[in-house]
């Protein structure tokens, strides 16, 4: 039986900082986006597409990526995108959830002929994540001090890899207009475009677009590729995290914090695997995985884990306690639980941290402390002090919950 009941894990306050928009729609909201915009989908009831798309069980991280064609096509409808996002925010309050970071990439959105363009796409999703907010904020729980509010950040995700057709209008358009242009040319181009961009409606609109992202295939797209686009941002004190050691080696991670300053790792998982370090020059393995973790866990790196997508990803886990959050968490290492695709992966928080203290050894001291780093790691969009306040605002309340549950 498990020491954390489902009740106590719903009820105590919790964040997600690795929360994919275009991965967590509502199913039923989804069908009716596909109607509304004409979308043919491979069914049009929910079992049909829980049978044909969004499965428990995926092959591969390729069939995983597959499900996005869908939930992407019906959110080049503004209308939709607002529904999303305002759904997103809703559902993480109904289970707890006080704080995300909402991150999506907005170039597989724009559609400029038909007059979608990055900031139609940027206000569309904020005005939807901020209705929920108000609307929460304003709830008698929130207004005595009996519940933190909620609050929310955007990261924007640039691509690491796409191709001249077939991922949205905004890549297919650029390609052509590039054409003489190598392809890694034209990608790194594309998140040039996008990091400014996000600095520039952030400052000028108030829009809390709070981080950069950095998605897609790791294998032959380094981090260091993006090198430039990352120093724009940690000049102009956008923050960071990058998708490293989901599909990639350590390699992939210390390539994230060297080479583009990453103050967050998405996943991390691969990190602790020596078999996935490909370096020829890498020679001691295992020292190198234990010098990477060590550095990490010095500088407070915190690492975003996805346990039920990396399950679904990586065939290679056939049992959850195989997982390397038990690595992290021996290492010291600041983890956040997250849920990756609240769709995809059919999964929430709450089930995310259920699924955490059922298989690993997890004390009430350092489960205060992941839920701690939810907040204290957070690109929360606000001055330093002010997400000190909301932290100390939000484990005041974990203590309160603890405490009618007698853990403390």
């Amino acid at each position: 039986m498990s020491r954390y009941s489902a009740e106590f894990i719903k009820e105590m306050p919790k964040s997600d900082l690795h929360l994919h928009l275009d991965g967590s729609l509502r199913l039923t909201s989804l069908i009716d986006m596909a109607k509304r915009t004409q979308t043919q989908l491979p069914s049009n009831t929910v079992e049909g597409m829980k049978q044909l798309v969004f499965k428990e069980k995926y092959a591969n991280l390729a069939e995983y990526l597959h499900c996005f064609q869908y939930t992407c096509a019906v959110l080049r409808n503004m209308e939709n995108l607002e529904q999303a996002a305002y759904e997103l925010a809703i559902d993480n309050q109904n289970e707890g959830v006080n704080y995300i970071e909402v991150r999506f990439a907005p170039q597989l959105l724009i559609d400029v002929a038909s007059g979608i363009d990055f900031d139609r796409v940027m206000h569309a999703v904020n005005n939807g994540l901020n209705q929920a907010k108000q609307e929460y904020n304003c709830s008698e729980a929130v207004l005595s001090s009996q519940k933190p509010p909620f609050a929310y950040g955007i990261i924007n995700c640039a691509m690491r890899m796409f191709g001249d057709k077939g991922f949205s209008p905004y890549y297919t358009n650029l390609f052509q207009l590039m054409r003489d242009f190598a392809p890694i040319d034209v990608i790194k181009l594309a998140a040039m475009e996008l990091v400014r961009a996000s600095v520039r409606l952030r400052d000028q609109a108030g829009i809390p677009i709070v981080g950069l992202d950095l998605a897609g295939q790791e294998s032959g797209y380094p981090a260091s590729k993006f090198k430039e686009v990352y120093e724009y941002a940690h000049q102009h004190f956008l923050l960071k995290t990058l998708h490293a050691g989901e599909a990639y080696g350590a390699e992939s991670v210390f390539e994230a914090i060297t080479e583009c300053y990453a103050d967050r790792i998405g996943h991390g998982y691969s990190m602790f695997i020596p078999d996935m370090i490909s370096d020829p020059a890498i020679t001691d393995k295992a020292a190198y995985i234990r010098n990477l973790a060590s550095y990490i866990a010095d500088k407070r790196i915190a690492v975003e884990v996805c346990l039920t997508s990396n399950l679904q990803t990586n065939p290679l886990i056939t049992d959850i306690k195989q997982h390397k959050f038990k690595d992290m968490l021996e290492n010291r290492i600041a983890t956040v639980i997250c849920t990756d695709n609240r769709l995809v992966s059919n999964t929430t928080v709450s089930n995310e941290y259920q699924l955490a203290l059922d298989n690993f050894d997890v004390p009430i001291k350092r489960l205060k402390d992941i839920v701690a780093y939810g907040f204290k790691k957070s690109f929360f969009p606000g001055s330093y002090v002010e997400k000190r306040q909301y932290a100390k605002q939000s484990l005041e309340y974990f203590d309160r919950v603890a405490s009618r549950y007698g853990f403390i």
